[in-house]
């Protein structure tokens, strides 16, 4: 587990960058999450996807569908591989669990879990 700091306050990410805790997540958070994976700058609508994102998967434990994604946040429907290259980058991004092994083989692969 590795800390960063973060605008004075440390936040744990695990060996892959995943964050530790859901909770340490916001706006100042994700653009670090975001810088580490070289995304560069996140704008108004990439933190909108974002945060549909964490909502989903707080009221529901799993990743959304990418189209609902998309269609949420009243976006084209390749709204997540226009933003973040493929939805594994997002799910780092909005600071979700690390995700297990076949998950990340669908999300590399573009595809939704579940």
């Amino acid at each position: 587990m590795k800390a960063r700091e973060l605008n004075q306050k440390k936040i744990a990410v695990d060996n892959d960058g995943y964050l530790i805790n859901f909770n340490d997540w916001d706006e100042d958070t994700a653009q670090v999450l975001a810088e580490r994976t070289k995304l560069g700058e996140l704008t108004p609508k990439s933190l909108a996807i974002l945060q549909f994102i964490r909502d989903h998967y707080k009221k529901f434990s799993f990743f959304p569908i990418v189209a609902a994604i998309c269609k949420n946040a009243h976006e084209p429907k390749d709204c997540v591989t226009e933003k973040f290259i493929n939805p594994l980058i997002a799910w780092k991004v909005a600071g979700l669990p690390h995700p297990d092994e076949p998950i990340i083989s669908l999300l590399e692969a573009g595809q939704s879990p579940g």
